[in-house]
């Protein structure tokens, strides 16, 4: 692997402004083919990317909390198939948003069918995010529900958007299915990811809760600012504040991902069968496309779609390229993002997953997606 090439593209990336700082790798199967840190992890005090620094990954704690339900499944403390709420009563008895009625007041009816495991892996339960979805926060407003719901009252309360199974919209089903697991587990997601997965795999930058010197090497959130970056101070995520939330809680580092991915390029072996990793990378959305995101606060996220004019589909837990893609990856390709530009990719064909991340706002920065595409076709063509 040509590491100068690639070095080569997130230097210009820092240096054309594209990011404030990047830290990106590649693995195979065998180990950490490159990694490397460029630009500043903080605008303000002028403290440099190091490959060690902390991001908060957003959405990328979407992939491990699908594997730790695979793994419940294993157990037998989970079906995918079986409604949710067998597990998590607070989601038994799910409602559709219809409208809205003369004063404001939401208009509900029960939905077709329960919510199951799938449904929330694969973001056809129903649910939404504010960000891409207007009538949510209308919606939470007028039934008093936070922006991010997680307790179970909220939960509860919490309207669908659609019948489960009858359309792809990119959601908080993870952050629900975090919950089942809970229930159906006993325990709290922070100790079943730790027990599970990032403890096995040595992933000791991983968490939902930091150390006093982890936190020390987290990462600035920017915004572009006057044709310069503005940093904000460190996500508010890895000290007990946000949430423990399986669809985007956990702060993490390059290396520690890279491991988790390294993990799946080997069919999930030690953390899960052959069949449940071959049963995870099968699209489950057929004839649904999936992927593309429409903002509803361009303040918090552009307009996103990853594989324009190309067909799309959704695994247990992953966004799948099924053609080959502009910068090389193979049919089947896996991947997703985290909101404040994290990325990552894992391609099985060619036995090859990277990772890119900086830390800014709003999410699919076009420069940052250039950037990530260009390092994907440079460790190809190496």
């Amino acid at each position: 692997m040509n590491s100068t090439a690639l070095d080569r593209v997130l230097g210009q990336a820092v240096a054309d402004g594209a990011v404030p700082g990047v830290v990106a790798g590649i693995t195979d199967a065998n180990g950490i083919r490159h990694l490397s840190a460029h630009g500043l992890r903080d605008t303000a005090s002028g403290a440099a990317m190091q490959p060690d620094t902390l991001f908060w990954i957003a959405s990328m704690t979407k992939a491990i909390t699908s594997v730790a339900t695979m793994q419940a499944v294993e157990r037998g403390r989970l079906a995918l198939d079986a409604p949710a709420g067998d597990y998590f009563p607070a989601i038994a008895a799910p409602k559709v948003l219809e409208g809205f009625d003369d004063r404001g007041a939401a208009i509900l009816r029960p939905a077709a069918r329960p919510i199951t495991a799938r449904h929330l892996l694969t973001h056809t339960a129903g649910y939404g995010y504010d960000t891409w979805n207007p009538e949510i926060l209308r919606a939470n407003a007028a039934l008093e529900i936070a922006r991010r719901p997680i307790s179970d009252a909220e939960l509860a309360k919490t309207p669908l958007l659609f019948d489960p199974g009858t359309r792809w919209n990119y959601s908080i089903g993870t952050d629900v299915l975090g919950r089942v697991l809970e229930q159906s587990e006993g325990r709290s997601l922070t100790d079943l990811l730790r027990d599970s997965i990032t403890g096995p795999l040595g992933m000791a930058d991983t968490g939902f809760l930091l150390s006093r010197e982890q936190k020390s090497r987290m990462v600035s959130v920017h915004r572009r600012a006057n044709g310069d970056f503005a940093a904000h101070g460190p996500a508010a995520f890895g000290d007990g504040q946000g949430y423990a939330g399986g669809g985007g809680g956990l702060v993490s580092s390059v290396p520690d991902y890279l491991t988790f991915l390294r993990a799946l390029l080997n069919r999930g072996v030690g953390l899960i069968r052959p069949e449940s990793w071959a049963e995870m990378i099968r699209n489950q959305v057929a004839p649904l496309r999936a992927g593309q995101l429409r903002t509803a606060m361009p303040t918090m996220s552009f307009d996103a779609d990853f594989f324009p004019g190309q067909p799309t589909g959704w695994g247990l837990g992953f966004l799948m390229n099924l053609e080959t893609s502009a910068s090389g990856r193979s049919p089947g390709g896996l991947c997703w993002a985290g909101s404040a530009n994290t990325y990552y990719w894992l391609d099985p064909t060619r036995g090859l997953a990277g990772v890119v991340a900086t830390q800014m706002l709003p999410f699919a920065d076009l420069q940052v997606i250039e950037t990530l595409f260009a390092y994907e076709r440079a460790a190809y063509a190496g």
